[in-house]
């Protein structure tokens, strides 16, 4: 037997349930009512729904806490207003048809409409039915329509600056990939939802121009058939026809009222946490002494002969007994949190006579990951890292992160950035992995004054040291700015200090961010531009362990490994001899000779460097030749080596050189690796590493005393 395979989307149909044929059933059935007759009971049925319809739609916005979380309102503004024109289509024809034989022709609603709330009166009802159109039309939709053209076109202007603070937001660490996506989507979906509205708006206005045209039409086509086909007086037609036409127009045009007064709500809310109830409660009746005063004007008036007394005097005594009841509480509230606060710290429960509260147990939910960059913060730099407050320091981070990226060859892990009551006011302290690596104090609203070794005179303020690289610094007004700088300070604000100082760590401890998922991340980076070079060395030749270990040596000794080809040739030509990570970062390194030299000497074709003097050179020879790694080296001669090397270092600083120092490239890696604590800024270059093309100047020797 043959099985028939179903369209797809019918799967998505079935999947969804009835919900998913609702919305087209419905449009279905309104296309009905406007084409096929419908008896009178049906449309009882029908006016009945358009007016529960309308009630709960008003009371979804008012409890709806933000726009978005009615975003079908829209459509469901639409699908009302085809609601109220279908039943007016279906309405008139039973009026004109039906109407002669009474009040009742068009349904118990409409007659009710008619009858008991205009009291019969054809007069009174054309008055009522035209002020609530006016009122529908000129006051509530057109308002509602202006604020959301308005807030469309503000939401709209608003969406670069909101996708950059949610990068922002990225790129600093405060929200995960997950929440930068949740509130793109939410960006979007604002603006689509303001636009959405102004168009919907445009339906209401046509929905009360269409019933006042209806109900003309009514009226007139009602005397028309009523006197010529069925043979009524003028004056029994005018007055069945219009009081069902008026009727039917009172019938759709409230429910159309509550719809534009809903649309009004929720355009013209701004949204916090609370609905529109609880904003309207908690800020109009919030302040006692308004009501006191309100309540105290209002008694007043009552004591005037000839007003309402009565009402005027109880409405003043119920406002201040309302005032009165609310400074109560206010007053009484920080005694209820501070017995709640006792309670809790003795471990008592609510009711419990100190009981001790039952503690949950303790899941794997509870192991808190380290963050790998962490930036903590005073309360008084707050404002450095709230964009709220116009603070830049969440822009320069992210800034600092694409520049180390740039220049050093891979992607720091994002900066969290937390506040941390514990730390002095104008603290703060630069964490990696969790253990603090740098600590200082930024005084917000104050400049740090920068001596660069050439500044001339004192100024006035709080001396300090800058935190990145200890000079002598002084905090100083907005004031003496201009001044500082005419001295020859070199002078900052407190956010540039917090991202200058993180910088600097980020650069000295590039080695320990170069973790494995960096790795992997940098390979398929590379991957996508040169496939086959990567899948030839990971695993095959080197492990993903030993790539690591090259990288960060390189990276330990300043070296950018943006050039990621020449490292990856390099081991893959190596790597068959030995698989000795120092040994195959120095081979690395003489094939990077060219970008280490145009780092540390950009743009200059000769290289002031220092040398060690021969004697030196032999015992040095001598120690690695006895101890195999260096370790023979007497600590009497370690120390002299030290003391000499941070002493030539300072002289080429002096003379504004970069303090580099060429030796045979058997001793690089111990003179390196022995320095990198004594004298830090000092690079150690091997002679393997110096391109053909440049030219050598010794400018000093480092030596030990004969």
């Amino acid at each position: 037997m043959n099985s028939i395979k179903l369209p797809a989307w019918t799967n998505g149909l079935a999947a969804r349930g009835a919900s998913a044929l609702a919305a087209p059933v419905f449009i279905i059935v309104l296309l009905a009512m406007m084409i096929l007759p419908l008896p009178a009971f049906v449309l009882d049925v029908f006016f009945s729904f358009n007016i529960a319809l309308s009630v709960i739609v008003l009371l979804t916005a008012l409890y709806t806490v933000k726009p978005l979380d009615f975003m079908a309102f829209p459509s469901i503004l639409l699908i009302s207003t085809m609601l109220r024109l279908a039943l007016n289509v279906a309405s008139t024809r039973i009026v004109l048809t039906e109407g002669h034989t009474g009040g009742a022709a068009a349904g118990k609603v409409v007659e009710a409409f008619g009858h008991f709330l205009i009291g019969g009166n054809f007069t009174v009802g054309i008055v009522v039915f035209i002020i609530l159109t006016i009122i529908n039309f000129s006051v509530v939709t057109k308002g509602a329509g202006r604020i959301a053209e308005v807030g469309a076109r503000f939401a709209l202007d608003a969406m670069p600056g909101k996708q950059m603070a949610i990068d922002a937001d990225l790129n600093a660490g405060l929200i995960g990939e997950a929440d930068a996506r949740k509130r793109r989507s939410e960006v979007s979906q604002e603006a689509e939802f303001y636009g959405a509205m102004d168009g919907a708006s445009k339906y209401v206005k046509g929905d009360a121009v269409a019933g006042i045209m209806i109900t003309l039409i009514n009226v007139i086509g009602g005397l028309i058939v009523g006197v010529v086909q069925h043979d009524l007086a003028i004056g029994q037609a005018a007055e069945t026809y219009t009081l069902l036409a008026i009727g039917d127009g009172l019938v759709a045009q409230i429910p159309s009222l509550i719809i534009s007064i809903a649309a009004g709500m929720v355009v013209s809310r701004v949204a916090n946490e609370d609905d529109i109830s609880s904003q309207v409660t908690n800020q109009l009746f919030a302040r006692p002494e308004v009501l006191y005063i309100t309540g105290g004007i209002i008694f007043a008036l009552g004591l005037i002969p000839g007003m309402p007394n009565l009402v005027f005097l109880l409405l003043g005594s119920a406002l201040c007994g309302g005032g009165y009841m609310i400074a109560k509480r206010a007053k009484d509230k920080p005694q209820q949190e501070a017995a709640a606060a006792a309670e809790a710290a003795a471990g008592g429960a609510p009711g419990g006579a100190g009981a001790p509260a039952e503690t949950e147990e303790a899941t794997w939910q509870d192991v808190m990951a380290v963050d790998t960059l962490g930036l903590e913060v005073g309360y008084r730099l707050i404002p450095l890292v709230d964009k709220n407050q116009g603070g830049e320091l969440l822009k320069r981070i992210k800034g600092i992160r694409k520049k180390f990226a740039q220049e050093v060859g891979f992607l720091a892990p994002p900066v969290h950035i937390r506040d941390n009551l514990e730390l002095k006011p104008s603290a703060y302290r630069i964490t990696l992995k969790g253990v603090e690596v740098g600590t200082g104090e930024a005084m917000n609203g104050q400049f740090l004054a920068i001596n660069p070794g050439m500044a001339s005179g004192t100024l006035p303020g709080q001396a300090t040291v800058d935190p990145a690289f200890g000079l002598p610094a002084t905090w100083i007004d907005a004031g003496l700015r201009d001044e500082a700088q005419s001295m020859g300070y070199t002078v900052v604000d407190a956010g540039t200090v917090v991202a200058t100082h993180l910088n600097h760590l980020i650069t000295t401890h590039a080695s320990e961010l170069l973790g494995r998922m960096e790795i992997q991340d940098l390979l398929d980076h590379l991957g996508k531009a040169s496939p086959k070079l990567v899948e030839d060395l990971v695993p095959k030749v080197v492990s993903l362990s030993t790539l690591q270990k090259v990288l960060q040596n390189l990276l330990q000794e300043g070296v950018h490994i943006r050039d990621m080809r020449t490292i990856i040739e390099s081991l893959s030509e190596y790597a068959t001899q030995t698989q000795d990570p120092g040994e195959l970062t120095a081979m690395v390194r003489v094939s990077l000779g060219r970008a280490i030299v145009q780092q540390l000497f950009p743009g200059m074709n000769e290289l002031s460097v220092m040398t060690l003097d021969n004697r030196l050179e032999r015992l040095l020879m001598q120690a690695m030749g006895a101890g195999g790694d260096g370790t023979g080296i007497e600590p009497g001669l370690a120390d002299t080596i030290a003391q000499q090397a941070a002493n030539a270092a300072q002289q080429q600083e002096q003379l504004g050189l970069s303090p580099v120092l060429l030796v045979p490239a058997p001793l690089r890696v111990l003179l390196s690796r022995f320095l990198r604590r004594a004298v830090p800024q000092l690079k150690v270059l091997s002679h393997n590493e110096i391109p053909e093309t440049k030219t050598i100047r010794v400018t000093s020797l480092v030596g030990i005393p004969a």
